[in-house]
């Protein structure tokens, strides 16, 4: 329970602290935009023990903290089914995006980055009712949830881009609205 309200408190402070974050000096300016990806992949305590990635939906929102670099909370969810059991797995946390526009020289209508997330995966799993066999082997795993990212974003227009994001454990492809 303290690690849930730890992460609460951590994107309540992530979003007041976008107010103080305002940089009209630079050219391009990130973050202000909301994130919608498909994708695959999961969280590394859980899908180790099936054995291959999974579809997930990633949603997450980028708030601007400091030149080139963004907070963004995030919550990814993605399910599991075999004969004995349906699970669903769902990271909540923050992702560190840094922008590496200027060290690309890249064209404004680009965006390149690497970011880090952190957060705890939450696993609830409903089992068949004619399974008798060990009820706890896909709820053992470690909650914690890092995962390491690089992407672009190539931006359509000023309000809408799309990006493609290949991490560690949850790759997507999606759009990104400014």
């Amino acid at each position: 329970m303290k690690k849930i309200t730890f992460i609460i408190a951590l994107i309540i402070l992530t979003m007041g602290s976008n107010l103080s974050a305002q940089e009209s000096n630079y050219p391009e300016r990130h973050g202000g935009a909301l994130n919608l990806g498909l994708g695959i992949g999961g969280y590394y305590g859980y899908y180790g023990y099936i054995g291959h990635a999974l579809p997930v939906l990633d949603i997450n929102y980028e708030f601007g903290i400091a030149r080139n670099f963004t907070l963004a909370p995030f919550i990814t969810l993605g399910t599991y089914s075999d004969a004995n059991f349906t699970s669903f797995i769902t990271p909540i946390g923050v992702k560190g995006t840094y922008y590496l526009d200027e060290l690309f020289h890249a064209d404004s209508r680009w965006d390149f980055y690497v970011a880090g997330s952190l957060g705890i995966a939450l696993v609830s799993t409903t089992w068949n009712v004619n399974y008798n066999g060990d009820r706890t082997y896909y709820t053992s795993a470690n909650p914690l949830y890092l995962d390491l990212h690089f992407g672009t974003e190539y931006h359509i227009s000023r309000n809408i881009g799309l990006f493609l994001d290949l991490s560690t454990g949850v790759s997507t492809i999606g759009i990104a609205i400014h």
